[in-house]
């Protein structure tokens, strides 16, 4: 058993990024053998400065028998900014989607929630579509639009912006079910290492597209330089998978 992620700065955040943070972990806990998973040792904790204000990130990473790298990280700036981020990243023998999720919020207000079960493939599998055309249908007062770079998203995709506390309850929960989802069946399927230079490329795909976002970009620019936001997008936030 892991100990559980320590909570100081997810206790300065938005309530809806507090939740999903202490869900995450638990749905982890309850499902996964977890073991710990290092990361360069200056980039688990990291405080700087956006424009006078103080950015501060926390990296929490495990690592299972059918995972690399499970990735949650808690991100704020000042008062203004709150920022919660999880990508799930199956170890290259296994035929498994891309779990991920993303939080952005400021000043009380969430502005984005986005999460996605994205395939490797050409479609997800079978299993998985089954259960997520069975979950109970759900609408959301404001539906955005999908970036440029998100051609890896799946039809599944749900990317908003909550109305309401209500809605922000809902969203979480929709969460946690394709989460569960995901590690129910990590837990079941079988490596499959004949598939192994498919399922690579898949991920590579997935984390090249992931790198695309200029939004993170630009922010880990201005607070830290160039060399250091590209070292972090492709140590800690995408790294490629290798074998």
């Amino acid at each position: 058993m892991v100990a559980p992620i320590p909570a100081s700065l997810r206790d300065q955040q938005h309530p809806m990024i507090r939740s999903l943070a202490d869900r995450i972990e638990a749905t982890w806990q309850q499902h996964l053998e977890l073991s710990p998973y290092r990361l360069p040792e200056d980039l688990g904790y990291i405080e700087g400065r956006l424009e006078g204000e103080r950015l501060t990130i926390e990296n929490h990473c495990y690592q299972t028998p059918q995972f690399r790298k499970l990735h949650l990280e808690l991100a704020r700036v000042g008062n203004n900014l709150d920022i919660l981020h999880c990508v799930m990243f199956p170890r290259p023998e296994y035929a498994l989607p891309m779990f991920g999720c993303d939080l952005v919020g400021g000043r009380g207000q969430i502005s984005a929630a986005i999460v996605d079960l994205s395939p490797v493939g050409s479609a997800l599998p079978e299993g998985y579509t089954a259960a997520l055309e069975a979950l109970p249908a759900q609408s959301f007062a404001e539906e955005r639009d999908l970036p440029g770079w998100g051609t890896i998203f799946s039809p599944y995709c749900r990317f908003i912006r909550p109305a309401s506390p209500a809605e922000e309850t809902a969203f979480v929960d929709r969460i946690v079910a394709y989460l569960a989802l995901h590690c129910r069946q990590a837990t079941v399927t079988p490596a499959t290492p004949a598939q192994l230079e498919h399922i690579l490329a898949g991920q590579r795909h997935y984390c090249q597209q992931q790198q695309k976002n200029d939004k993170t970009r630009r922010v880990l620019e201005k607070a830290f330089g160039d060399a250091w936001a590209e070292r972090y997008m492709t140590t800690v936030l995408f790294d490629l998978p290798t074998v």
